[in-house]
């Protein structure tokens, strides 16, 4: 295998539900892949064995993307990697998937779960993100996963929403401001997906299930596969003209 022409995609949170689909879903379109976990490391590297068996190359490193502190080390252990699995000194695409996920109204919102929200989806992304513009490679890509709750609302999903929603304006920034680099730059909005994010909350609602499926086109929630495939789509070569845009992956809900 020719690890210096390889492709090969960093994936925040890729040790579980869409983060390991996409990985695998890259893995099968012939990307390596550098996964990180923030805490189960057994899980992380049964996806790492799963991507080996599909011929690619792979690596886990833990990360928690709420703790700004930590980019500058996690930046020098990717670049080790980098040289001693790849022989390379930069990476192709960065997918900004790591998450958790609250759900409070508004009125119950505590100052601490906002902080927490702020610090993994929004402050986490923008400056791992920046930690990492050296090590992305001209010509590369950056998906930042956004949600639908950033288009329509749902009771419970104040802060999460306002979160993603600040996602998607970064998004446009970054596809302007690294236009130069020729880095195209673009946000994935998943609609509902039965896994196991915010405590399965979806997964476990039979309830739940029926009433979002009544609102999506294709009449019923989405599957990890769903996304994955997604993924794989917007870093392909044949995407590349595609920049600065919003794609939303949800069956059409809510239309």
């Amino acid at each position: 295998m020719n690890t210096a022409n390889a492709r090969i995609a960093l994936i925040t949170g890729g040790n579980r539900g869409l983060g390991k689909n996409a990985a695998l879903a890259l893995a099968a379109e012939g990307v390596d892949v550098v996964i990180t976990y923030r805490g189960n490391r057994a899980e992380a590297e049964a996806v790492v064995a799963d991507i080996t068996k599909l011929g690619r190359r792979a690596h886990a490193l833990q990360l928690d993307v709420g703790v700004v502190g930590s980019f500058e080390a996690f930046a020098q252990q990717l670049r080790d990697v980098l040289r001693q699995q790849w022989q390379r000194e930069q990476f192709d695409y960065l997918v900004n998937n790591a998450g958790v996920g609250i759900h409070a109204s508004f009125a119950e919102t505590t100052e601490a779960q906002f902080d927490e929200l702020v610090n993994v989806h929004f402050k986490g992304v923008f400056f791992l993100t920046q930690t990492l513009l050296p090590l992305i490679a001209d010509g590369g890509r950056i998906l930042n996963v956004s949600s639908g709750l950033a288009r329509f609302s749902f009771p419970g999903y104040s802060a999460y929403g306002a979160m993603k929603g600040a996602i998607e304006v970064l998004t446009r920034y970054l596809a302007k401001e690294l236009g130069a680099r020729g880095i195209a730059v673009n946000v994935l909005a998943p609609g509902a997906i039965e896994t196991d994010f915010g405590g399965a909350a979806v997964r476990n609602s039979a309830e739940l299930k029926q009433q979002i499926g009544a609102l999506t086109a294709l009449g019923r929630v989405g599957q990890a596969d769903d996304i994955g495939g997604v993924v794989a789509a917007l870093l392909s070569p044949a995407m590349g003209w595609v920049n600065g845009q919003r794609v939303e992956a949800s069956g059409g809900m809510l239309l």
